[in-house]
């Protein structure tokens, strides 16, 4: 048994683990409850598994928890409330971006950083941060349209779940 110490989404947090090797994402779904991120792969291919660590996008499906001890983790939960949706959230929402929506928590995620390092994000650029994501159901276009929205509402202001 070994114990790691990291922050998620904010809060401290210690897990125990029989195995050291044991990825990032089983931690989170299994151990922590927070089951945004999805297994897809397992071999850090699709993007489904993907959360931020000290800022970065990261695919957790492959990342043992012990390469995660004293770092910080945010996962999709970690952004906004179904009341208060981070303005990535609602712009998805508001441009019906996802059909099944299995990728779009890794979705979310990528756009996320790319919008902290990039506030004025052009298309080629959106669809760069966001080619490690696999979508299957065909919405690239109004995902992308989501996130050239939530840029231009985050910069006007608006507070999340508020139309620019």
């Amino acid at each position: 048994m070994a114990q790691f110490d990291l922050t998620v989404n904010g809060r401290a947090v210690s897990v125990t683990v029989a195995n050291e090797e044991t990825s990032l994402l089983t931690v989170l779904r299994n151990e922590l409850d927070l089951v945004g991120a999805r297994f897809g792969c397992g071999l850090e291919q699709c993007g489904c598994c993907m959360v931020l660590i000290d800022g970065a996008p990261t695919k957790s499906c492959a990342k043992p928890i012990w390469s995660v001890a004293g770092k910080s983790v945010t996962t999709v939960e970690g952004l906004g409330t179904p009341e208060r949706p981070h303005p990535l959230q609602r712009a998805l929402l508001d441009e019906q971006a996802g059909q099944c929506g299995y990728c779009l928590s890794g979705i979310i995620i990528s756009a996320k950083a790319l919008l902290d390092r990039n506030p004025a994000p052009t298309r080629a650029e959106i669809a760069s941060a966001l080619d490690d994501n696999i979508c299957r159901c065909g919405s690239h276009n109004r995902i992308l349209r989501a996130v050239e929205r939530a840029a231009a509402a985050q910069r006007q202001g608006a507070a999340p779940g508020e139309a620019p």
